[in-house]
């Protein structure tokens, strides 16, 4: 390994969320005004939940350290003991939020087999219990949208009212957990302000693609978002001077939703190198910053991984010989070509 490439900074495609606050950020951060925020005295951590409100159609918000919490406060919010929620056989509310809807909500789970994390609403309504003493009472419906496991895919606007009126039709709630959800306003031109017509919660991560160094809003009603404080009491998400983190979330919101656009881009470009590799099985075709491969079966996960983090690269396993890259805002041109390379020169 030469000197030069050693002295180089880590590319790190592990995830969007290994990003650090930008100069901008840090300055926002440390000259926020704060109080305590358990008490209701925080008014930077205020105004990030009314402008996130906002942005979204509905009135009130609820500033958490995680979207793991906001996913979960809302799941337990909507639904009761013995209820079911019908979601993605892969969704990250079911896969990677340890069980939580069964250790917090003593609920059930429908699961089903979207189009790479995508549901119709014809399997949603054929999912909604009859009435009957042998089975939960579906209560829930929850959405994912970018999905993760489905390689950053993106609902359809018409689907996902759809999948909303059939909900309504049987009185269910709707979440949606909106991780990622300003990488897929990008790349569909769909507008944030008319979701809150389709859900009667979101959660919204600021530190996934958004540069934020913590935190995740729970977004819906005034009298919801009143009822969920109190389940974030209990699960130890309530913060005291909160500001200083609410304001980098802020600045994302204000500073680092337009240049997704470049993340998109950029993830496009490894996706046409990857195809051009005889190790590579297999692409997701990207529609976001996320970028899902198989590898041939001669050519090991770990083996991969390996190689590149000997040039000075970081990618995360998927499953059974399966890779995901993420580009974000630390991932510029110049590392993007290194990535380029190294991938090139796995193929020799």
């Amino acid at each position: 390994m030469s000197t030069e490439r050693s002295s180089s900074p880590i590319v790190d495609l592990r995830s969007d969320t290994v990003t650090r606050p930008a100069p901008a950020m840090l300055a926002a951060m440390s000259a926020a005004v704060v109080g305590d925020d358990v008490y209701d005295e925080d008014p930077t951590v205020r105004r990030l939940e009314e402008v996130a409100a906002a942005r979204f159609g509905l009135e009130a918000g609820l500033f958490c350290p995680s979207g793991t919490m906001t996913n979960q406060i809302a799941i337990k919010a909507h639904t009761e003991p013995l209820s079911e929620v019908i979601c993605e056989q892969n969704s990250h509310v079911y896969l990677w939020e340890v069980g939580g809807i069964a250790f917090h909500s003593n609920a059930s789970v429908a699961l089903l087999p979207g189009n790479r994390g995508r549901l119709t609403a014809a399997q949603v309504e054929a999912a909604i219990r009859p009435e009957n003493l042998h089975y939960p009472t579906t209560r829930l419906v929850c959405l994912e949208n970018t999905h993760n496991r489905g390689g950053g895919s993106c609902y359809a606007w018409d689907e996902m009212v759809a999948i909303s009126d059939a909900a309504k039709q049987y009185g269910l709630a709707r979440h949606l957990d909106g991780a990622r959800i300003f990488n897929a306003l990008i790349a569909t031109g769909q507008r944030s302000e008319d979701y809150g017509q389709l859900f009667d919660s979101i959660s919204v991560c600021l530190s996934k693609g958004l540069g934020a160094p913590v935190g995740s809003l729970l977004l819906g009603s005034a009298d919801f978002i009143r009822k969920t404080k109190r389940i974030r009491k209990v699960m130890g998400g309530g913060m005291r001077q909160a500001g200083y983190i609410a304001a980098a979330g802020l600045y994302a919101l204000e500073n680092n939703i337009e240049r997704l656009v470049d993340d998109h881009r950029r993830a496009a470009r490894l996706a046409e190198v990857l195809h051009q590799q005889p190790y590579v099985a297999e692409v997701l075709a990207p529609e976001t910053n996320l970028v899902i491969f198989r590898l041939h079966d001669n050519q090991p996960a770990v083996d991969f991984l390996a190689k590149l983090e000997q040039q000075g690269i970081r990618a995360s396993s998927f499953g059974p010989q399966w890779i995901r890259f993420v580009t974000h805002l630390d991932v510029d041109d110049e590392m993007l070509a290194r990535v380029e390379e190294a991938l090139c020169s796995i193929a020799e």
